[in-house]
C-alpha cells in the first residue's frame, strides 16, 4: 500500500550497483509519486547524469541539507555510512526526517530513523512491496503487533505535547500491562469500526489489546489523554488535535519562501501555530507544485488535492471568481479545498480568501474525532 503523506524521497548511492538500483527505483516509483530525487557519490557514475545528481560534498553535508528540508532519505549502501552521515542532525523523534537504508543488491530495506511519526516503517514496507526487498522492521511495537501511541497520534492528526511519555506507554504495552486512555467527550469515532465491537461504558469501538478507555475527564491519573481543552491532566502522554486546514492556491513556480511568508503572516494574525495545522489542500493541478510540496514536508502537514468536480460539490457560500473558474473549472479553490479537507466530521471557514502576489489562502477549523485501528 502506498504510504500516506510521503512528499519527497532523496536517494543516494555510493557504488555502480547502488546507482543502478537507484535508477531502477526512480523508474518504479516515479510513475506514482512526485518528488523522487536521485543522487550519487559513485566516482564511476558521477559524470553520467542518468545515474542521478552528482554529490561532490561529504555525505554528511548532503544528509544535513535533506534533513532540514524534512525529505525522506534512502541510503543505498552500508548502514554505517547512513548513521555517520545523519548523526550530527538527529534532534527529535517527532520532528526528524525519515531515514532508510537499502543494500546495493536490493535485498533488504531498513528504516533507521523516524519509523512512526516520519513514516519510515510504512515507507520501508512500500519499497519492499515495489521491489521485492525484505523489510527489516526493528520497532518493538510493530514487531509484536502492539498499540503504539505515536503511531496512533499520527493516524489521527494529533500533536504530542510530551514525547518523553512514549517510552513509558510502550514499555507498559510490551510488558503486557494495561494502558488507559481518556478521550474528550464526543470526539471518539465509531463509524469506521468494522469488527470486534467493544462496549466500555459510553464508548464504543475496536480497541487494541491492552488498551482500556476511561471516562473523560479522568478522575485519576491515566496513561493517555486526548483533548483540545487547555487544562492540566495527570497523564504520561497528552495529545492535542490539529484543528486547522489551509486551503491554498498559487501561480505556478511560487517558491517555498514566498508561500511560507504569506501563510505565516495569516497564521500569526489568528494566533495559530504550525503544529496545529492538520493539512493543506488545493486543486489537483497543484499536486506537483514544488513550493507547496516543500511547505507540506517541512511542516509535516499532509498535502491533499481535489478535482474541480470534487471542489464544486462542497456545500457553502464561497467567494467565486469567473476568471479562476475559466482557468481550473471551479470558481474558488482555497476556500472550498479548506472545507473539503476537514473531512466527514465537517468544519467551517475561519478565514475567508486572502490574496497576495499570485497566492491565495483560506483557513478552516475542523471538527475532530479519533479512531482506533486495531492491533
Amino acid at each position: 500500500m502506498k504510504p500516506q503523506n510521503w512528499y519527497g524521497l532523496s536517494v543516494i548511492s555510493f557504488t555502480q550497483n547502488g546507482a543502478r538500483l537507484a535508477k531502477r527505483l526512480a523508474q518504479i516509483l516515479g510513475q506514482e509519486q512526485e518528488g523522487i530525487f536521485i543522487y550519487t557519490k559513485c566516482r564511476e557514475c558521477i559524470k553520467d547524469s542518468r545515474f542521478g545528481i552528482p554529490v561532490k560534498t561529504p555525505a554528511a553535508q548532503w544528509a544535513g541539507e535533506r534533513m532540514r528540508e524534512k525529505s525522506a532519505l534512502l541510503f543505498i549502501g552500508a548502514c554505517g555510512i547512513a548513521v555517520r552521515s545523519i548523526a550530527p542532525f538527529v534532534t527529535d523523534k517527532l520532528q526528524d526526517a525519515p531515514v532508510l537504508v537499502m543494500d546495493e543488491q536490493g535485498r533488504y530495506v531498513i528504516p533507521v530513523l523516524s519509523g512512526h511519526m516520519g513514516g519510515a516503517n510504512e515507507l520501508a514496507l512500500y519499497l519492499a512491496e515495489k521491489t521485492g526487498a525484505a523489510p527489516v522492521i526493528t520497532t518493538a511495537t510493530d514487531l509484536n503487533r502492539k498499540f503504539a501511541v505515536d503511531l496512533f497520534a499520527k493516524q489521527n492528526g494529533l500533536w504530542m505535547e510530551n514525547k518523553e511519555g512514549i517510552v513509558k506507554v510502550s514499555s507498559k504495552i510490551l510488558a503486557g500491562m494495561e494502558v488507559t486512555v481518556s478521550i474528550e467527550t464526543g470526539h471518539i469515532e465509531t463509524g469506521h469500526f468494522e469488527a470486534g465491537h467493544i462496549e466500555t461504558g459510553r464508548f464504543g469501538g475496536v480497541l487494541p489489546k491492552g488498551v482500556r478507555l476511561v471516562p473523560y475527564p479522568p478522575a485519576e491519573p491515566v496513561d493517555i489523554v486526548v483533548t483540545s481543552e487547555q487544562k492540566p491532566f495527570a497523564a504520561a502522554v497528552l495529545l492535542k488535535p490539529k484543528r486547522y486546514v489551509l486551503g491554498v492556491g498559487c501561480r505556478k513556480g511560487k517558491s517555498y519562501g514566498e508561500l511560507d511568508a504569506f501563510i505565516r503572516k495569516r497564521l500569526d494574525m489568528l494566533g495559530i501555530q504550525a503544529w496545529q495545522i492538520y493539512a493543506i489542500a488545493s486543486i489537483v493541478q497543484k499536486k506537483g507544485e514544488p513550493g507547496l510540496l516543500e511547505w507540506s514536508r517541512r511542516n509535516r502537514a499532509p498535502f491533499l488535492t481535489y478535482t474541480a468536480q470534487e471542489l464544486k460539490s462542497v456545500d457553502g457560500e464561497f467567494l467565486e471568481s469567473a476568471f479562476v473558474k475559466g482557468q481550473v473549472g471551479v470558481g474558488n479553490v482555497c476556500e472550498r479545498a479548506a472545507v473539503k479537507a476537514c473531512g466527514e466530521s465537517g468544519g467551517c471557514l475561519l478565514l475567508h480568501k486572502q490574496a497576495e502576489n499570485g497566492m491565495t489562502l483560506a483557513i478552516a477549523k475542523r471538527e475532530w474525532k479519533v479512531c482506533f485501528y486495531g492491533e
